[in-house]
């Protein structure tokens, strides 16, 4: 979910161009008393655009006679206008340059947004022989930080030595500013170690920096050291630390710096109120924010876009809607591209696509777009709504996408099960200029997880240590269960034990790993360890403990956890928990309690519900409820391939024909293509696929003969495989297709030659394996004496011994 937008867009917390020290305005730009010339009248227009002749060349005017002061001003006026055409215009006909008016010039362009001709102007002023001085680089060094342009910055930097300007207090908090922009925090902490002398701004420009960049931590200590320094806190010291308090959530120290906000008499200062209310709202003290926000007037769109955000943040949804509507009514303030940005989660999570789409509409119609924080916050709205078609399509039209737009886009394939597509992306984004981030990582390790090999989780396992981002502990979450998912589970375990302050979510991954490998017992026993580490568990920890129990069939177990969430958590249980209890639910044959617990649900039935239900049918060989269940699935979900397949198997074990004829219409009616089933198994880093009767493999003569032994010795016949789903007509039809040669037998056959005896075999199916196969595969691994591990898409299934973990139930 993407996160409510930082106050920081709003208004900068530190602000290199408003020093304590000097003032650009009294000093610099003075205007010596002489006597006045003829007044210089000029038709131009405003325009936020300029063109520069980059080939114009100008006759070297420096300071020769005197200053033109009426030319002069009127310079000023253009400038200040933002008439930045036709200030060039007067500039390249004045007879006398200084460096005074150089600065005019290039401020007026930083002034403007327009950066990039600030750079060139500066180029240009350097190539005329013109001394930049104390108040030209400032301004030169903000142009090369709103460009993006680190290597321009570094070379201002480096002039600034020639100059002897490398200790300016003014200049050396530009430099901090642009660092801390780039992110380059080590150089802006150089600057700031270097410096002989330091002022407010100084320590404010380390204090909002690290706030930019996502250091907290970093950020309140060094507001401690100003403090211990001797230096007075201002307003933007206040300001920025309570942005670090948001970052971080320590209420503690928050509610300590609100104290001196206090005592320094700014508790009426409407920016501070407006961070005050930010900060606790992202510490989950609404309570607090909206008292606060309460007190503030008058309330400007800041403030209520941090009161939006702080409700967003507490997944108080509607509340952050209702919030909306009374800033509409009560002071009559149109929502800005902050409010949107804030907004859209909740269009997610209330799964309101409509109004997402009609808030897409307004950021259009009022001239937001383009702006990439909003699309970026629009793909994530989009993306969670399972519009992914729309996300793809507004992703591509990006005139500018940054880091978090790719990461945004990625995790948007992962969200809807496009993994390969997520991987392609991946790939993609290293042609790029940008350097993947830790979300990277943690975005695109899901998708290794479902489709990558275990030889390619090693190596993006190995590139992640490569660039120092294993210690980030959501990295570390991720990599332990993608390890899990690619049937490494001891790996997965020492990478777990290895995580330095273990959350919650690390130990809600490492219980679901054991889950899916229906090592239910171990899943509680480290729920046990988990509580008596003092960690609190969660919805998503309650997920894992009822999917442990539902899939090792753990049926009372199960009910006491479903039945301890809300009674000894206070945790309300979601689609997910009622979910899981249908599936122990139809472990047990209980359909009719399935369907009673399914009314009695609080919340409206998902996809997730009826599917769960359709598949406990299925293993009950209940056609009716599994009709009954069908009928939701299909007028509910996106995507019927499965329940249809589902449900035809179902019509031809009952000899229902007419009824498997009818689903195979309505499926090429809708376009839709039963997945080809693939098996794969990994020998030497080489991924080597197989799908059902594949005669393709190059030692497919000994596969088939290797197979054909073991199952004469398992007793099973070519012909006889639950001939009941055959009709006589469609009977020699389906000889070809008997499942004696599915891919899956064929992958560990191949297995079984290609490793050593008495070692393990991992095959990976990417659809639900078949009964047929399934019993199968369990007399294999008794026969031959070995540990025989199926991964289908919901669980792994570990053959020993004639026995399997699901218990026969998947």
């Amino acid at each position: 979910m993407a996160t409510p937008a930082p106050l920081a867009i709003h208004s900068h917390f530190f602000n290199s161009n408003s020093p304590t020290r000097r003032n650009p305005s009294q000093k610099q730009f003075k205007i010596p008393e002489t006597n006045p010339t003829p007044s210089f009248e000029t038709n131009a227009r405003s325009s936020k655009s300029t063109h520069i002749h980059k080939n114009q060349t100008i006759t070297s005017k420096k300071s020769i006679g005197p200053r033109n002061i009426t030319k002069t001003r009127a310079l000023q006026e253009l400038v200040s206008s933002g008439s930045m055409e036709s200030a060039c215009y007067l500039f390249d006909k004045m007879s006398y340059l200084d460096t005074y008016i150089w600065n005019v010039v290039i401020r007026g362009f930083v002034d403007n947004g327009l950066f990039q001709e600030a750079v060139e102007f500066h180029h240009r002023m350097v190539c005329e022989g013109f001394k930049a001085d104390y108040f030209t680089y400032p301004f030169v060094i903000k142009a090369c930080a709103g460009l993006l342009y680190l290597s321009e910055g570094e070379k201002v930097h480096g002039s600034l030595f020639k100059s002897g300007l490398n200790s300016d207090v003014y200049v050396c908090n530009s430099l901090i500013v642009m660092y801390m922009k780039l992110g380059c925090v080590e150089c802006a902490e150089r600057v700031f170690d270097e410096m002989p002398v330091r002022d407010t701004v100084s320590w404010n420009s380390m204090i909002g920096g690290y706030c930019s960049v996502g250091d907290g931590v970093s950020s309140l200590v060094f507001f401690k050291e100003m403090q211990n320094c001797g230096l007075r806190y201002d307003r933007f010291s206040l300001i920025s630390a309570l942005g670090a308090i948001s970052i971080e959530g320590c209420l503690k120290i928050g509610k300590e710096i609100h104290c001196q906000v206090i005592k320094s008499g700014l508790e009426m200062d409407v920016m501070v109120q407006t961070s005050l209310v930010d900060m606790y709202g992202k510490c989950g003290v609404v309570d607090y924010a909206e008292r606060l926000f309460n007190m503030i007037f008058p309330r400007n769109i800041v403030a209520w876009n941090a009161m939006v955000g702080g409700y967003v943040v507490n997944a108080h949804f509607l509340e952050s809607f209702s919030c909306l509507r009374k800033m509409l009514e009560d002071d009559n303030l149109n929502p800005d591209c902050i409010t949107i940005i804030n907004l859209l989660p909740s269009c997610t999570k209330l799964g309101a696509l409509l109004e997402g789409k009609s808030i897409h509409g307004y950021a259009i119609r009022k001239g937001f777009l383009p702006n990439v924080a909003l699309e970026t916050a629009l793909i994530d709205m989009y993306a969670g709504s399972g519009a992914l078609k729309m996300t793809e399509k507004l992703f591509g039209s990006m005139i500018e996408k940054n880091l978090v737009s790719w990461n945004a886009m990625i995790a948007a394939y992962v969200r809807n099960g496009q993994n390969r597509e997520a991987m392609e992306l991946f790939q993609d984004l290293w042609s790029e200029p940008l350097k993947p981030d830790a979300m990277t990582f943690a975005s695109i390790l899901p998708a290794y997880a479902e489709i990558a090999t275990l030889s390619d989780s090693m190596q993006i396992h190995s590139l992640i240590t490569k660039l120092g981002l294993v210690s980030n502990i959501y990295i570390s979450n991720s990599i332990v269960y993608t390890y899990a998912k690619c049937g490494d589970l001891q790996t997965a375990r020492v990478i777990f034990y290895g995580i330095m302050g273990k959350d919650v979510v690390s130990w809600n991954v490492i219980i679901m790993a054991y889950a899916i490998h229906g090592l239910g017992k171990i899943s509680i026993q480290l729920f046990s360890e988990m509580r008596e580490k003092g960690i609190k568990p969660n919805e998503s920890t309650f997920v894992s403990l009822l999917s442990s129990c539902s899939i090792s069939g753990m049926v009372d177990e199960g009910w006491n956890y479903f039945d301890s969430m809300r009674k000894d958590y206070g945790i309300v249980p979601g689609i997910e928990h009622y979910g899981c209890i249908i599936d122990l639910l139809g472990r047990i044959g209980n359909l009719d309690q399935a369907k009673r617990f399914i009314e009695e649900m609080p919340s409206a039935p998902t996809a997730r519900i009826w599917g769960a239900l359709l598949t406990a049918s299925r293993k009950n060989n209940d056609i009716v409820s599994a009709e009954f269940a069908a009928r939701h699935v299909l007028s509910s979900a996106q995507d019927n391939t499965g329940c249809y397949v589902l449900l035809s198997n179902m019509y031809a074990e009952a000899g229902r024909w007419e009824d498997v004829e009818q689903i195979k219409a309505i499926m090429e009616k809708e376009g839709l293509k039963k997945t080809t089933g693939c098996s794969m198994f990994e020998k030497n880093g080489e991924t080597h696929r197989f799908i059902n009767q594949d005669r393709s493999h190059s030692k497919t003569y000994l596969i088939y003969n290797v197979l054909d032994i073991l199952l004469r010795k398992i007793g099973e016949d070519f012909y006889i495989h639950n001939v009941s789903k055959f009709s006589p007509a469609h009977l020699m039809k389906n000889r070809a297709k008997s499942p004696q040669h599915h891919s899956v037998r064929l992958a560990i056959s191949f297995g079984l030659i290609s490793t050593s005896v008495g070692n393990p075999v991992l095959v990976r199916n990417n659809t639900r394996i078949c009964e047929d196969c399934h019993s199968a595969v369990k007399k294999i691994s008794e026969i031959t004496k070995r540990e025989l591990i199926v991964r289908d898409p919901k669980c792994f299934h570990h053959f020993r011994n004639g026995c399997c973990s699901c218990g026969d139930y998947w």
